[in-house]
């Protein structure tokens, strides 16, 4: 599959996760069977950001296109998750700072441990956003791999995509009743995208680039009146 493919497959499994938010009780089969389908969206969204990084013509507009669409989302994101005016940030907020971490570590020539105390200053900005850390982290994870020449470079951020999900899955667990939180264990199948990737970007009609950026927080304000 394309990258134009998997994306759509993933939108799709983004709205599905949403629509279970909406309409359906937390601890019902279908809303874990639902949640855990959406849980394939951010891990893969995350890859595509670091293949993105890549191959645009520009990181700087790159950088704007997601924070433009971080502000824009702001107020859809937070009237859909609290009905309320919040400081929560979408995940494209927690993508953007998964972009900025792979364009830091990538560019910026320092030393070690200025590197460190600049990814630590990305993962505390990503408390305000959606899937917290995990979603820079997994993006510094797929740079890694990206940035490996042989198969046993790439397996040490293959184990770190492993570790960073089991402290997401521990994290969701241990918030919600024992019944209902294993939907986190979504995000090990999103491997599975990945692998049927075939490197091409599919068509690159302009409508495919911006197609999620305005579909996020459209879909968003409408399942809120929805709701």
């Amino acid at each position: 599959m394309n990258r134009n493919q998997i994306k759509y497959l993933v939108i799709i499994a983004m709205i599905l996760d949403h629509i279970a938010t909406v309409f359906l009780s937390d601890t019902s089969i279908l809303a874990i069977i639902m949640h855990f389908v959406g849980r394939l969206t951010a891990p893969t969204m995350a890859y595509f950001i670091v293949e993105s990084y890549y191959h645009t013509k520009s990181v700087r507009k790159y950088v704007a296109r997601l924070a433009v669409f971080t502000a824009v989302s702001w107020l859809p994101f937070s009237y859909f998750e609290t009905g309320t005016l919040t400081l929560r940030f979408s995940v494209l907020y927690t993508l953007l700072l998964g972009l900025l971490a792979v364009w830091f570590l990538d560019t910026v020539n320092c030393s070690v441990f200025l590197k460190i105390v600049g990814i630590f200053v990305i993962l505390t900005l990503s408390a305000f956003g959606d899937w917290l850390m995990f979603v820079p982290l997994w993006c510094i994870a797929f740079y890694g791999y990206h940035k490996a020449h042989s198969k046993k470079e790439k397996m040490i951020p293959c184990m770190a995509y492993i570790i960073i999900s089991i402290l997401y899955c521990k994290v969701i667990i241990e918030s919600e009743t024992w019944h209902y939180g294993w939907w986190s264990l979504g995000v090990f199948a999103a491997p599975l995208f990945l692998i049927a990737y075939n490197g091409k970007s599919g068509s690159k009609n302009a409508f495919h680039k911006w197609f999620f950026y305005v579909f996020y927080p459209v879909h968003l304000v409408i399942l809120y009146l929805i709701k």
